[in-house]
């Protein structure tokens, strides 16, 4: 397990068999991901995404069967399907948002970026709490509202990196909304305009990290502690992106590992909001 990952100490903290199945299904959708974002040109990135949807085919078939995964990404993913009963329509999500990636590089709306979050990241929350053994009904809202925040503070951590690539995920309504323009996030300085910006995006991610936890069952409060864990340390990678002045162009904005672990130490001895 890469120790650069920010659910680092979120995973360490699971069973060794739980730990191990969160591990191959983040080692899944990752290669995915990267097959789009590291392919040298569009029809690479579709080929691929048409390998990897066959690979989820054969994951989801018996062990038995004459088509066994080609990757080890699929291989090491294959028994714990079975073993904690994960949703293939999740994974299938997954994919469709790496899709999206691939066909579109602006979001009208909000609605429009939340699919595509609900995609890439809630969907793998839906995957986690089963994995985690959630049984309340309302561990699924946390998990969908989660998966937002975190792909919300993705999303604003990485402007600079995302625009390189020709890519800017936040919607254009609220560009227009704050009379920001698209030449004023690639002049990476914190005008006035980005600043409204930022401040409404942060707002927003804020709205989400709260819903989360209005969401989270009191039931199931201890099995979700690796998910808590990794909303308090993105929770705080947002703090850091506000207390910076929305300065996201200058330096990436990280929490050094010492950090994360305190972080996770806190949520184990005093779990807190």
């Amino acid at each position: 397990m890469a120790r650069k990952t920010s659910f680092y100490y979120a995973f360490l903290v699971l069973p060794a068999e739980q730990r191990r199945a969160i591990i191959s299904v983040w080692d899944f959708c990752r290669v995915v991901d990267d097959a789009v974002d590291e392919a040298p040109n569009r029809e690479s990135a579709q080929q691929a995404m048409i390998f990897w949807r066959d690979e989820l085919a054969r994951v989801f078939d018996s062990p038995a069967s004459a088509r066994p995964p080609q990757t080890p990404q699929g291989l090491d993913l294959q028994p714990y399907v079975r073993r904690f009963d994960l949703p293939r329509e999740a994974f299938e999500d997954v994919i469709d948002g790496c899709v999206m990636d691939l066909d579109t590089t602006r979001y009208e709306t909000f609605d429009h970026l939340l699919e595509y979050c609900h995609r890439v990241a809630s969907a793998v929350g839906i995957i986690c709490i089963r994995i985690f053994g959630c049984q309340h009904p309302s561990s699924r809202q946390y998990a969908l509202d989660l998966g937002v925040a975190l792909q919300l503070t993705n999303i604003l951590r990485d402007i600079k990196d995302d625009l390189e690539k020709g890519r800017v995920y936040i919607p254009q309504e609220d560009l227009r909304a704050t009379g920001c323009s698209i030449e004023d996030l690639a002049a990476g300085k914190v005008t006035e305009p980005v600043r409204r910006l930022m401040e409404l995006e942060c707002g927003r991610a804020h709205e989400f990290y709260d819903r989360a936890i209005k969401a989270r069952p009191d039931s199931d409060r201890w099995k979700l502690i690796a998910a808590e864990i990794m909303r308090a340390v993105y929770s705080e990678t947002l703090r850091r992106i506000e207390h910076n002045q929305y300065d996201v162009f200058s330096h990436r904005t990280r929490v050094p590992k010492p950090k994360q672990a305190l972080i996770a130490l806190n949520q184990l001895l005093w779990p807190t909001q």
